[in-house]
């Protein structure tokens, strides 16, 4: 039996490490324009889920923690949930799911070009090229 034990101080910094990172990737922020005016809640949500807008959304890859974390902040529902609302909407032919991009970079990038975009990042990728519209 090859049991292994951590040392006091490395358990500390383990627990301290993992509390620190789940801190930051939990500051998801929805984002436009510079110009852009706050949106609620249920605006933010209606926006991704397909719920007829002029405002279009964009998404961080499945596979983004930000993108886990956004959508259980802004609709209550995990990814499978959102699949399921966007398969619906795509068969039925009343919805068209958001683009997807890259990364943090290109969102805001795309947020910023286009004043009918609306995205998420982590707040620590704020700058001043876009505006935050709602925080969670």
């Amino acid at each position: 039996m090859n049991t292994h034990y951590l040392s006091a101080p490395s358990l500390i910094l383990t627990i301290a490490a993992s509390i620190g990172s789940h801190a930051v990737a939990g500051d998801v922020v929805a984002i436009m324009g510079p110009v852009a005016a706050p949106l609620t809640k249920e605006q933010v949500a209606g926006i991704f889920l397909g719920r007829g807008s002029e405002l279009k959304p964009v998404d961080l890859p499945d596979s983004s923690a930000a993108r886990d974390i956004f959508y259980r902040k802004a609709t209550g529902r995990d990814a499978a949930q959102i699949r399921a609302v966007w398969a619906r909407l795509i068969f039925t032919g009343r919805g068209k799911p958001p683009k997807e991009l890259p990364d943090a970079a290109a969102v805001k990038k795309a947020v910023a070009a286009d004043p009918n975009l609306v995205g998420y990042i982590d707040k620590a990728d704020v700058d001043a090229t876009v505006k935050v519209v709602l925080s969670f």
